[in-house]
């Protein structure tokens, strides 16, 4: 089940909770969260954009990933409301 964090642009913030045993990352797809969304690391020192298979715009996703960047402490801290952890990708 996915747990939204944020609306931006049209597009959802989201992790899923079935998630819990990675590294902290969210999801981003158009609308409504989808399996097939866009997925990003949050790591200690920035984010990391592991694939684009939601097909996000260019430009659209350039705004998304510095609002990630802007708002990663704030992600990390929902992501240790809903795991009790917070692992980082190396």
């Amino acid at each position: 089940m996915p747990k939204a964090l944020a609306d931006f642009l049209g597009y959802v913030i989201y992790f899923w909770v079935a998630d819990r045993n990675e590294p902290v990352h969210v999801h981003v797809a158009k609308g409504v969260p989808a399996k097939g969304a866009t997925k990003i690391w949050i790591k200690a020192d920035g984010i990391e954009l592991v694939h684009n298979d939601g097909k996000i715009p260019s430009r659209d996703l350039k705004n998304l990933l510095n609002f990630i960047n802007e708002n990663k402490d704030e992600i990390v801290v929902r992501w240790m409301e809903e795991f009790k952890h917070a692992e980082y990708k190396n």
